[in-house]
């Protein structure tokens, strides 16, 4: 018996949206990133970009639970003395909710080359409407 190996060349791609309202972010994120990884597929191999593209709309909408919304801070820093800043999510949800969501996916993609290129598969936008009507998107209902 051989074990298979799927090549990205191979690989049928699929595009789903998803609603993220009132949809914890955490949760929202893990679905999200297993799709893009390609987890969900029998054909799912580790070192290849087997996954789909996943669009999340209403941005805005997305739920933190408990008091993260207050006590749970965006941090940074501009790699120059004294250029540490922070930001809470409260205000980060109201100013750009959309970084929000990507941060958070992109915390559980590979940080390598492959994580690199799994990022330019996840289309995020604030409101309800999107311009990858022509990808004829699925629906992606999520595990709870």
């Amino acid at each position: 018996m051989d074990t298979f190996s799927a090549k990205a060349h191979e690989v049928e791609r699929h595009w789903f949206v998803v609603d993220a309202t009132d949809i914890p972010l955490g949760r929202l994120a893990s679905n999200v990133a297993a799709v893009i990884r390609g987890k969900h597929k029998p054909i799912f191999t580790p070192h290849a970009d087997t996954g789909d593209f996943v669009i999340v709309v209403n941005a805005e909408k997305v739920k933190l639970t408990g008091n993260k919304l207050d006590t749970k801070l965006r941090r940074w820093h501009s790699a120059i003395p004294g250029g540490f800043g922070s930001e809470s999510y409260r205000s980060l949800l109201k100013r750009r909710p959309e970084l929000a969501i990507e941060e958070a996916v992109f915390g559980m993609l590979p940080k390598n080359r492959l994580g690199r290129t799994l990022r330019t598969k996840l289309k995020v936008y604030k409101g309800a409407t999107h311009p990858h009507v022509a990808q004829q998107p699925e629906s992606l209902t999520l595990r709870t």
